[in-house]
């Protein structure tokens, strides 16, 4: 009846199959295309004579996987009349397939997300395969369901699933989707066809009422007043309290389905498009699309490299302790056989029992069942020699973090590996070409940086040598991708990338200090502005001891800027031996709670140090002053980075600030996005307000260029 490029329809004795079709090594999605080719076929499925029912399905493993972002994203920068007129149309589209005059069944396997997932709301059932995954992730991308999402699914499974599902965006299995309503039926996949067409006789049959299950979704919601306002109210209460108003989208999204609850379907659209326009448009919706753009582009580029790596099906790590014991349980839950060496006999056993501890808590988070444990154990095996070592593809230093220990182990494990294989050292800070001096194969070598705690920071920094090989390069980043971690490509510097431009910020934080501020205060206003931890929380945690020693690298590296010419409250607390969270205190004082986590309060005895190591007499700081002198100088390292070609795009740099830091995802997820957002003149106008503070709040002359032409880091990236 009707054949596009991605979208046709076919009939068999008067039952018609909408099928979508992207083509072999793609996924379905929604841009212009399909869309017109979606509208073409139901005007042609609503002309058709003899038409009894049709069926909704894919040609490919996945149902939809929902939206095109990037021409999506697009949209967003239209005028809101313009906005809004294509959500309308789009919408139309849905709403034409939802009043076709026959029943509908959409036949949903592998991923129905977004407006893949609306997509099926608009038919009359939906079976799923059993592999399934469902699920609105708009509310992540700082916008709310806009083809119908937030109308149709509190009608289908009831306002209080609807308002979980749409708020907080996760995904969920098939036989989760069937317990709330979203589905009506779960089957194998390979069944999945027939199912379909079973159902859909069935509804021909009359043994289910179509026509009732297409009214109760295109009328008003049937939910007493009392009692919805109580749960709208409520949920916007749980809501607030998680994202204390940062994240507006599932607000709104909530706003929208009360408001739209009296009201038909047309009506209740009307309240979705208007709130789909506000939010697109904000500069939330802004930050998150970019996070989605940037996970994309990093996916895009480790692929692309990937038919030069080198199959890694054996992994050995070098050194038992709290980096490496968590590398080896990363790779053994990731299915990969891991030897963990070390010397030290009860360095291995604690390295096993905390994989055993993990290992459990994944069987309480419902990860795993408890009879992979034994298997995921197996993989991980100890041992103190390296008689096992020729048949690993991949080494893994984890050692002790000084140059002299890491060299000499480098060269010992080296030659215990068999020709090819790929040598990488878990270093924070110690130049990847400095260690690959004594090797004889530093086309081989490389710098994996893992973050701690490894099983629950996604972010690999991947250091490339100047000797470092391509293949090496896709090996590695292959490996991290398998081990479920985002790995960024950086070149050899001091620093890296992530404490290259994390230290500037501390180096802000550490002259207000002396200049007067409040610590605490200090770390509210920054935890206000998004962070995780404010900076003398991160310094604790982090431990100002190998704060001290990252800093004394960064200032050798680029002593114009990051050499300081006096001490600190950090050096003060050090020479007390206030080493942070290990020591029991640093600019806070730590005990532990029942369960056995730390907790701060802020310390005398720091205050005390800290006043008789500054000049200043302590003053109040306002919370814009603050926001300045921290984040300035982390944007403007960021800039030298991306000049200097450290790291490939802004997309990488700010990926590896928002995984490495937590860099607040609202404010744009990293130091570019947040410049960009903020505008880079406005920027170089604050700099130059503290340009007697130093070097560090000196923009780049690339900066000055883009501010004056009104640009920014990633729009002059994307040409």
């Amino acid at each position: 009846m009707y054949e596009g490029e991605r979208v046709s329809v076919g009939v068999d004795n008067g039952v018609a199959t909408l099928c979508f079709d992207a083509g072999a090594g793609a996924v379905n999605k929604f841009d212009a295309q399909t869309l017109a080719e979606l509208e073409a076929a139901i005007d042609v499925l609503r002309a058709a004579e003899g038409l009894s029912g049709i069926v909704v399905s894919s040609a490919l493993d996945d149902f939809f996987v929902g939206a095109d972002i990037n021409e999506f994203g697009a949209k967003f920068r239209l005028a809101s009349a313009e906005l809004r007129a294509w959500i309308v149309d789009a919408n139309a589209v849905f709403n034409a397939l939802e009043d076709i005059d026959v029943p509908t069944v959409a036949a949903v396997r592998g991923v129905a997300l977004g407006g893949g997932l609306e997509l099926a709301l608009a038919c009359d059932y939906r079976v799923a395969a059993d592999n399934a995954q469902l699920g609105f992730p708009e509310t992540g991308l700082g916008i709310l369901p806009g083809f119908g999402g937030s109308v149709r699914a509190p009608r289908l499974m009831g306002a209080d699933n609807a308002i979980e599902w749409i708020a907080d965006g996760r995904s969920r299995g098939a036989a989760t989707a069937h317990d709330a309503g979203m589905v009506d039926a779960v089957v194998a996949n390979e069944s999945l066809a027939e199912a379909a067409k079973d159902m859909l006789a069935r509804a021909l049959d009359g043994d289910f009422d179509w026509r009732a299950r297409r009214a109760k979704k295109t009328g008003a919601l049937r939910l007493n007043a009392v009692d919805g306002a109580l749960s709208f109210e409520a949920a916007k209460g749980q809501v607030f309290g998680k994202t204390q108003g940062n994240y507006p989208a599932p607000i709104k999204a909530i706003e929208a389905m009360a408001a739209g609850a009296e009201l038909a379907r047309d009506e209740a659209l009307e309240i979705e498009h208007d709130g789909f326009v506000a939010l697109a448009q904000s500069p939330v919706a802004d930050a998150l699309v970019q996070l989605f753009i940037n996970d994309q582009f990093i996916k895009r580029k480790v692929k692309a490299g990937s038919g030069q790596a080198a199959a890694v099906d054996r992994l050995a790590v070098i050194g038992a302790g709290i980096m490496g014991g968590g590398i080896g349980y990363q790779a053994a839950s990731k299915q990969l056989p891991t030897l963990i060496k070390d010397v030290d006999e009860s360095a291995l056993d604690s390295a096993v029992s905390e994989a055993a501890r993990l290992f459990a808590k994944a069987v309480e988070r419902g990860k795993i069942g408890q009879a992979d444990v034994p298997a995921g154990l197996a993989r991980l095996r100890p041992t103190l020699s390296y008689s096992e070592f020729a048949g690993v593809d991949l080494a893994i230093e984890a050692v002790t973090e000084h140059p002299k220990v890491k060299t000499n182990v480098l060269a010992e494990v080296e030659a215990e590996l068999t020709d090819g294989t790929v040598l990488a050292s878990n270093t924070s800070s110690i130049s990847i070409d400095a260690l690959a001096e004594s090797l004889e194969n530093p086309e081989k070598f490389i710098g994996m940086h893992f973050f701690n705690p490894v099983h629950r920071m996604p972010l690999v920094e991947v250091i490339r040598g100047h000797a470092t090989s391509d293949a090496t390069v896709a090996t590695v980043t292959t490996l991290a991708r398998r081990l479920g971690k985002t790995p960024i490509v950086v070149s050899d510097c001091p620093g890296f990338l992530v404490n290259r431009v994390l230290f500037p910020y501390f180096f802000g934080f550490m002259a207000l200090i002396d200049d007067g501020a409040d610590f605490v205060s200090v770390d509210r206003v920054m935890e206000e502005f998004g962070w995780p931890m404010g900076p003398a929380y991160l310094s604790d945690v982090v431990g100002l001891d190998t704060s001290q020693h990252v800093e004394s690298i960064l200032a050798a590296g680029y002593p114009d800027r990051m050499q300081r010419e006096r001490q600190t409250s950090m050096d003060a607390l050090v020479g007390a031996e206030r080493l942070g969270q290990k020591s029991g205190g640093g600019y806070y004082d730590y005990t532990t709670d029942k369960k056995g986590r730390p907790q701060k309060t802020p310390s005398a005895a720091a205050y005390e140090l800290i006043a008789d190591s500054r000049e200043s007499e302590a003053r109040t700081f306002d919370a814009a002053e603050i926001i300045d002198r921290l984040m300035i100088p982390m944007v403007i390292e960021a800039a030298r980075v991306l000049e200097a070609g450290v790291a490939d795009s802004p997309h990488e740099i700010d990926t590896a600030l928002l995984m490495g830091l937590g860099f607040p995802a609202f404010r744009g997820g990293g130091a570019l996005k947040y410049a960009d957002q903020r505008g880079l003149g406005d920027i170089c106008a604050a700099a130059d307000r503290y340009s007697h503070l130093g070097p560090l709040y000196e923009p780049t002359a690339q900066m000055r260029e883009l501010a004056a032409r009104g640009d920014g880091f990633f729009a002059a990236a994307t040409r």
